[in-house]
C-alpha cells in the first residue's frame, strides 16, 4: 500500500474517531489540536516528539509552540477521553478480557515524571526509566489500551520539590507494581457505561491474597497468573492434598497430573498458528481465618511438555467457565505484547518527551487513540498486521 493512500486511510480513521472521543473538549480550538495530534501520531515516522509531530503535519508557525501548550498545560482532563475509547472499543471490537500489561519507557536523564532504577523481568535486568500499567481492551483480532497509571516511586511523592516540578497531584501516594497495576483496572471499572470483562493480571511478582480481592470486591471477574510457590488450598475432598492446608500451587498442579486434558488455541503472536496445550484444574481457595467463608477459585495449570513442570498457573475467580475457555482468555496476553510491539510503538505510546504527570497522561490518551485507530484500520485494511 502506498504512503499516500495508507495516509488517506488514517485521516479517514481519524475523522471518523474524533467526533466520539473529543466531545468533552469545550472549546473548537482544543477539538482541532487533538484531531491535528491524533493524526501526527499515526503519521509521523520515527519518534511521536511534539516537535516531530509538528514538523509533520505543518501548519502555522507556532504549531509546535500550540501543540506543546496543548499537552503540557491546557487544562482539558484526559479521562472522559479515555472513556469515550473504551466505548468506541465497545462497540467496533466486542473486547473480551481487560489485560492489563505493564509498560517500561526507557529514559536517559532523571527528571521525567516516576522516572527510576527498577527491575524489568522481561528483560532480565536492571533498568532506568518509567513503569505504568495499561489496560488493553482484548479480543482475539486486535487489542487497544484504554486506560493507564503511572507508577510513582516514594521518592516521587515523598520529595515536595519533585512533587512540585512534576505537577504530581494531591491524591497521588507511593504505590508497589501489583497495587499500581490493580489500581488501574478498578479505575476502568469505574465508567459506568463499559461493560465489565473479565481482567487477566500477572501477579507473579506481588501478592495475589491481597490483589484478587480487591479486584472481585468491585465486582471484576480475576485471571491472574501467580508464582509456583503461590500457596492456596484444595477444596475439593475428592482431590490430592484436600485436608492438607495451605500447599504451594506447584505441588498441587503436579499432584492432580492424571487429570490433564488437551486444549487447542490460536497464538496471534505465530501468525495466528493453532497451538496444543495440556491443561488441569483444581478447585482452591486462598487460606482464611476461622469463621470466614473462603472465596472459590480455580487453579489452571498449562504444560507444554508432560514430563516438565506446568509453565503457567493462573487462579480465576470465575470457577464454572470450561477450562479450554478459561485458557484461551490468558492466550489473550499474547495478543496485546504482539500489537504493542507491532502497533503501539510506532504510534507513540513510549515517545513522551516531557517531564510533566499530566503532560505523559494526556500524550499517552492521545497514542492510545492514535492505537486503536491504527489496530481497527489494520484489521479492516489487512495493514500492518501479521496475525
Amino acid at each position: 500500500m502506498s504512503a499516500f493512500k495508507q495516509r488517506a486511510i488514517f485521516d479517514d480513521a481519524v475523522g471518523e474517531l474524533s467526533p466520539a472521543l473529543f466531545s468533552s473538549f469545550r472549546r473548537k480550538d482544543q477539538r482541532h489540536r487533538a484531531e491535528t495530534y491524533l493524526q501526527g501520531l499515526l503519521t509521523t515516522s520515527g519518534r511521536k516528539t511534539i516537535r516531530n509531530i509538528a514538523a509533520q503535519v505543518g501548519g502555522p508557525a507556532n504549531t509546535e509552540q500550540s501543540l506543546h501548550h496543548f499537552i503540557s498545560s491546557s487544562p482539558w482532563d484526559w479521562r472522559p477521553v479515555r472513556a469515550a475509547l473504551a466505548d468506541y472499543l465497545e462497540q467496533m471490537s466486542s473486547p473480551q478480557a481487560w489485560v492489563v500489561r505493564v509498560m517500561q519507557i526507557p529514559k536517559g536523564g532523571e527528571y521525567s515524571v516516576g522516572v527510576d532504577r527498577t527491575f524489568a523481568p522481561h528483560l532480565g535486568e536492571m533498568f532506568r526509566g518509567q513503569q505504568a500499567f495499561g489496560v488493553w481492551f482484548a479480543s482475539e483480532e486486535l487489542s487497544a489500551p484504554v486506560n493507564w497509571r503511572l507508577l510513582l516511586p516514594d521518592q516521587w511523592v515523598s520529595d515536595p520539590e519533585r512533587r512540585s516540578r512534576a505537577g504530581v497531584p494531591d491524591w497521588a501516594s507511593p504505590e508497589s507494581p501489583d497495587e499500581c497495576a490493580v489500581a488501574a483496572a478498578l479505575d476502568t471499572a469505574q465508567w459506568g457505561s463499559t461493560s465489565r470483562r473479565p481482567v487477566v493480571i500477572d501477579l507473579r511478582r506481588g501478592n495475589p491474597h491481597t490483589a484478587m480481592p480487591r479486584l472481585a470486591a468491585s465486582g471484576l471477574p480475576v485471571l491472574a497468573r501467580v508464582s509456583s510457590s503461590c500457596r492456596v488450598t484444595v477444596a475439593d475432598r475428592a482431590l490430592p492434598g484436600f485436608g492438607a492446608g495451605a500447599l504451594p500451587a506447584r505441588r498441587i498442579l503436579e499432584a492432580v497430573k492424571g487429570f490433564r486434558r488437551s486444549v487447542s488455541w490460536v497464538d496471534p503472536a505465530c501468525h495466528g498458528a493453532t497451538k496444543t496445550s495440556l491443561v488441569a484444574a483444581v478447585p482452591v481457595s486462598f487460606p482464611s481465618s476461622e469463621g470466614v467463608r473462603p472465596r472459590p477459585l480455580l487453579l489452571l495449570g498449562e504444560w507444554f511438555d508432560p514430563s516438565r513442570p506446568p509453565v503457567q498457573l493462573w487462579l480465576t475467580s470465575p470457577t464454572q467457565m470450561p477450562m479450554a475457555a478459561l485458557l484461551r482468555l490468558t492466550k489473550l496476553t499474547h495478543r496485546v505484547d504482539r500489537d504493542f510491539t507491532h502497533i503501539g510503538t510506532t504510534t507513540g505510546l513510549l515517545d513522551y518527551a516531557g517531564r510533566s504527570f499530566r503532560g505523559w497522561h494526556r500524550h499517552i490518551t492521545l497514542a492510545s487513540a492514535a492505537h486503536a485507530a491504527h489496530a481497527l484500520t489494520a484489521e479492516n485494511y489487512g495493514m500492518g498486521r501479521a496475525a
